[in-house]
């Protein structure tokens, strides 16, 4: 029999990363909070790779600091390893990755909740919602408890009628033996969501003792540390490193896969699913690259106390004992013995299409999702949404407008817009090269790009404010001592001609000198003409600023240009059909996405250029007849 067990504004279903965002910040906006979890040992889990960023999702992780999110304070707390990636680039593309030790970042977060005032947490199983009149009003569970709510945020990760599959074998388990949840689903049909199947993958877990590192490529951490978090000082994080290592496939491996791949699950044809493009199986990447005799991946170590090493890059659905034949053909994997397999999983999400850009779903009132739920693949995708999920559940609550991120400030807010306005027939996972203004989307500025929309809708405390504004001043302080001192030929001569750089003529403010391609703000540390009152990431983002401004420049101006789009707001109950010009595949798209804006409208798959001239058109006749 039903009890009623408790009262709430929001609840939150799940505790993966994008429900722990979504709760942590619901309850710091003040709102009562009740987190519901299938596990108390899967909060903040990492099923899979045992790290946080990376190439695009580090640029995430900031962002999802930058506007008061959990992520990058609790990776501070529990990395073992940090390098940035893509250093050989420009500082677009600069990204972040922390090895993790998977247990203390699940213990770090799990605590964090815990001790979050306004936040409940419960282990139980969500089987339904309760819904009146078209509005969500709480959920239902396993044991009979129903919890009252103004909204809920489905964050069920790949958790809803999980499969796992490993070769000829399959059965209904979560990741990493966890328990599924079969309830869920059928209820989320009834309602009106429009539910599809996808899957992922993880490779297996060896042990430690039984790998020749000497065999492998060692890959140690970077000796100079930047935090994920803001609030965070480098010296005050600094560790003692641990090293992952880089191997690769043979001859031999290939051979075992091809002559086994019908005892592949999805080359067997049980699943009929959509996996990772960007992510394949090594069976996947064998087949579709034929050419290529061995394939490089990483050893990495998933704790500080445990043997566990994580296979990255090597995940698959083979047969067990063709899997470990496979593992032991690796380079310095000969006598590997496997602690957990790999293996496939399958899982309901829904058609993100169904979403608002605020994460809102479109049948069902005060209903809003995240994460892998909505389509994604990969903790910070999750936790980004996560956190959009949380603020924009408390802004409908109170009646006030959602914080919709925009593609040019953001890259959770290509992230978002692309899934409501593209939607997605795979596992989506966010690249740089998804967003159009990427040199001003750098991870290095997310504060600077969203911490004032943070503390304006109400996510980011005085705290974090306080912290943000001293950086933001100490950055314009240093722009104007550059733009206001000079230095002059004579001053330097020696280190110049010691370094081989070019002479200067004159005199040159420090900020045309910094314009210069060889000149680092190291350089003019070493000459004197550094302020040794300032943070390093004080002084490269001013660098940055200097040396990429024309670039900066132009994209600012395509950014305006394009603005003007994105504020020609669209009635959410414009009916398309009666706009005469629009062809009927632009009706079509038109009538089911309601897009918010003119921008928005003319990311739709199907919808032209020409069309967009006739909204445009339109807009305009309305106002006048206004």
């Amino acid at each position: 029999m039903e009890f009623l067990a408790g009262k709430y504004d929001v609840i939150v279903i799940g505790a993966g990363h994008a429900g722990c965002e979504a709760a942590l910040i619901s309850a710091r906006m003040n709102k009562k909070t009740l987190l519901v979890t299938l596990s108390l040992d899967s909060i903040g889990l990492m099923p899979c790779n045992p790290s946080i960023g990376g190439t695009g999702k580090g640029h995430l992780v900031k962002e999802i600091d930058a506007l008061g999110g959990e992520m990058g304070v609790n990776i501070d707390k529990a990395y073992i390893q940090s390098r940035m990636l893509n250093t050989g680039k420009g500082p677009a593309v600069h990204s972040l990755r922390a090895q993790a030790d998977k247990h203390l970042y699940h213990q770090e977060m799990k605590k964090t909740i815990e001790d979050q005032e306004n936040l409940d947490l419960v282990m139980d199983e969500v089987v339904g919602l309760k819904v009146e009149g078209n509005k969500v009003k709480g959920v239902i569970t396993l044991l009979n408890a129903v919890y009252e709510a103004n909204a809920v945020i489905l964050a069920t990760g790949v958790y809803l009628k999980s499969k796992v599959y490993i070769g000829e074998v399959n059965y209904s388990s979560g990741p990493l033996g966890f328990l599924p949840a079969n309830n869920l689903s059928q209820n989320l049909k009834e309602l009106g969501l429009d539910l599809r199947r996808f899957k992922t993958g993880s490779p297996a877990r060896v042990h430690k003792d039984t790998l020749d590192f000497s065999k492998m490529v060692l890959q140690p951490g970077d000796e100079k540390i930047i935090p994920f978090s803001f609030l965070n000082d480098p010296e005050d994080i600094k560790i003692d490193q641990v090293p992952c290592y880089l191997t690769r496939t043979t001859k031999e491996t290939k051979e075992i896969i091809l002559n086994n791949i019908k005892r592949s699950s999805m080359y067997r044809g049980d699943m009929e699913s959509t996996g990772p493009r960007y992510c394949p199986s090594i069976e996947d990447k064998v087949v579709r690259f034929t050419d290529k005799q061995t394939h490089q991946f990483f050893v990495e170590p998933e704790g500080l106390n445990t043997k566990e090493m994580y296979v990255s890059g090597f995940s698959s659905s083979l047969a067990y004992e063709v899997q470990l034949k496979m593992y032991q053909s690796v380079n310095g994997m000969e006598n590997c013995k496997m602690l957990r397999p790999a293996y496939a999983i399958e899982y309901d999400c829904v058609n993100p299409l169904q979403l608002k850009p605020s994460l809102e779903l479109k049948v069902v009132d005060n209903l809003f999702s995240a994460g892998q739920f909505n389509g994604t693949s990969g903790y910070e995708e999750a936790a980004a949404q996560g956190l959009v999920a949380g603020i924009n559940a408390v802004r409908k609550i109170d009646d006030k407008e959602p914080l919709i991120l925009e593609r040019s400030n953001s890259y959770i807010g290509v992230l978002i817009d692309d899934l409501v306005t593209k939607g997605t027939n795979e596992p989506y996972r966010i690249m740089t090269s998804r967003s159009e203004y990427r040199l001003l989307l750098r991870q290095d500025n997310a504060d600077l790009r969203l911490t004032q929309i943070g503390y304006e809708a109400g996510s980011v405390n005085e705290f974090r404010y306080e912290i943000f504004k001293k950086r933001l001043k100490d950055i314009e302080d240093e722009m104007l001592r550059l733009n206001e001192t000079r230095v002059k030929q004579s001053q330097i001569k020696e280190k110049l001609e010691e370094k081989n750089f070019a002479k200067i003529n004159g005199s040159v403010t420090l900020y045309d000198f910094l314009k210069r391609p060889e000149i680092k703000y190291e350089f003019l540390d070493e000459i004197g003409l550094g302020n040794p009152d300032i943070k390093d990431d004080v002084k490269t983002q001013c660098e940055i600023q200097i040396k990429y401004e024309g670039y900066i420049k132009k994209q600012l101006s395509q950014v305006e240009k394009f603005s003007k789009l994105e504020h020609k707001k669209l009635r959410e109950d414009l009916d398309y059909s009666k706009i005469d010009g629009l062809r009927i595949e632009a009706k079509q798209k038109l009538d089911e996405i309601k897009p918010m804006s003119l921008g928005q409208a003319s990311r739709i798959s199907g919808v032209s250029p020409a069309d967009i001239s006739v909204l445009m058109i339109y807009l305009e006749q309305q106002r006048r007849s206004r």
